[in-house]
């Protein structure tokens, strides 16, 4: 009878252990789906539950070591824009008569924003995003020890929604660059930023779904493969880190997904397969070197494939190719289904533009494509946008605008009433003369930017380059020539 109580209670405590130690196998796998763990075995059971075992006796994940890791490498970044001084005429009927306005200036208050940014090198180099600083006439960032810096902006991509910063200092913490590739869906990550000004801000969350595209990059040749998070994410936090747990840079968080302005699950970071690429092109020329396929691209659907009696929902749809392009030289035809580029497997068209987008004009790729459901492979050497390999720069030369720059005389500005404007000395062939415009000419505004120097032009016209990547293709010039008569001019970026 005693052997059998017993056995009995051994069968009770023998169940009981293996409920709670399925319970707890459960909940130790969830907190532990780190990037340490990132096995690509069978889903069969038996391996699943190695796998769960192992996981629950490393215990609870710690974000502590990854917070420290990270926490003093972001900064603040504040940016100002540059305070505009609006002309009006103090007398419309002096203006009437006599064909000249009487200028006067009144001051627009000064507009501020602040977001984050990440240093990624010990002598001063920073990533954030291109909409933290886009416009902005200075840039401050300040270090989680509350040091301050001015900071001059390297380049910046629209496509991307990446800029890179230098700031003169050295010895400065890092965080070290990570595989975003390697990420898993639900894996741990943690958001680091500046979010509604609380500096030093960590929040985390798991990866809720990667390759994302949210259409909310304005650029001709965007590329968005977000990988989203349910981190908590807000205003502020543009530019900061989204970090695994081992302190990794995987990410740049970027947007949040609200009606309301503020953090309502959902949030969206660059990944770093993307920001690396970006940052090596704008360090080292100025500008992204981007690689063009040449193809028109969009995600099957059930329809789709229904229509064009396809076998297959993963790849990106051929829906046409441009002539004379790197696909159209390579042999790709509408119609194709594009499934991998250089053995890496993509189901999807931001999948193909974030592969796409890692390499540069010149390099060779090799494409993995499914026509009329039969594989083929084909080898296809990227171009330019302009179709060509070659590499370009993006430092501005004034000299396009084919003009040579003075102050504007004292005489000229008492006479016309002027506190600031820039004059062309002497013009020759350029874009200023071909869009109409004369020696003597003092140029106002830019693009409705007040113009008082050289290198306010400068950095205006190469902002507005920029954003000609974007569609905004035209420049608008405003101005006056010294007998009063004022013009106003447009310059096709483009061409």
């Amino acid at each position: 009878m005693k052997s059998k109580i017993l056995g009995t209670t051994f069968m009770a405590v023998a169940v009981a252990v293996i409920s709670v130690g399925t319970t707890l196998l459960t909940q130790q796998y969830v907190q532990n789906s780190t990037s340490q763990e990132r096995d690509s075995s069978s889903n069969l059971f038996p391996s699943s539950y190695a796998k769960f075992a192992s996981v629950a006796q490393a215990g609870e994940t710690d974000f502590t070591v990854a917070a420290e890791l990270s926490v003093n490498a972001v900064v603040h970044v504040k940016t100002k824009f540059m305070a505009q001084k609006q002309n009006f005429s103090a007398d419309p009927f002096f203006e009437w008569f006599f064909g000249r306005p009487q200028f006067q200036e009144r001051d627009v208050p000064q507009q501020m924003a602040t977001g984050s940014g990440v240093i990624i090198s010990q002598d001063g180099y920073i990533v954030t995003n291109n909409h933290v600083i886009e416009n902005s006439s200075e840039i401050e960032v300040v270090l989680n020890d509350k040091r301050t810096f001015k900071a001059t902006l390297v380049g910046a991509d629209p496509n991307t929604d990446i800029a890179l910063l230098k700031i003169d200092a050295t010895q400065l913490p890092v965080i070290l660059f990570g595989n975003s590739d390697a990420l898993k869906v639900g894996e741990w990550v943690l958001a680091v930023g500046n979010p509604f000004n609380l500096t030093s801000t960590v929040t985390a969350g798991i990866v809720s779904a990667k390759a994302r595209n949210i259409n909310i990059i304005n650029a001709e040749m965007k590329i968005e493969s977000f990988i989203q998070t349910d981190a908590a994410v807000n205003p502020g936090n543009s530019g900061g880190a989204l970090v695994n747990t081992c302190g990794e840079l995987v990410g740049i968080n970027t947007a949040i997904a609200s009606q309301t302005g503020s953090y309502a699950g959902y949030a969206f970071a660059v990944p770093t397969s993307i920001v690396q690429k970006v940052v090596a092109d704008l360090k080292q020329y100025g500008t992204v070197q981007r690689a063009v396929l040449g193809v028109q691209i969009r995600d099957i659907s059930a329809e789709l494939a229904e229509e064009k009696k396809l076998k297959t929902l993963d790849g990106a749809y051929v829906a046409g190719v441009v002539e004379m392009s790197a696909a159209a030289v390579a042999g790709i035809k509408e119609g194709d289904i594009i499934q991998q580029v250089n053995n890496v497997q993509v189901k999807s068209s931001s999948e193909l533009q974030e592969q796409i987008g890692r390499y540069r004009p010149g390099d060779k790729v090799t494409l993995k494509v499914l026509r009329n459901n039969v594989e083929q492979t084909l080898s296809v050497t990227l171009k330019n946008r302009q179709g060509t390999t070659d590499v370009i720069s993006n430092v501005l030369d004034l000299n396009e605008l084919g003009a040579e720059f003075v102050e504007v005389p004292e005489k000229v500005k008492k006479s016309l009433g002027l506190s600031y404007g820039l004059q062309i000395k002497s013009i020759k062939k350029g874009k200023l003369q071909d869009a109409g415009i004369s020696n003597s000419f003092v140029i106002l505004k830019i693009n409705n930017q007040p113009i008082r120097s050289e290198e306010e032009l400068e950095k205006i016209y190469t902002a507005a380059k920029n954003s000609a990547e974007r569609g905004e293709k035209v420049l608008f010039i405003a101005g006056v020539y010294p007998n009063g008569k004022v013009a106003y001019y447009a310059i096709n970026l483009t061409e």
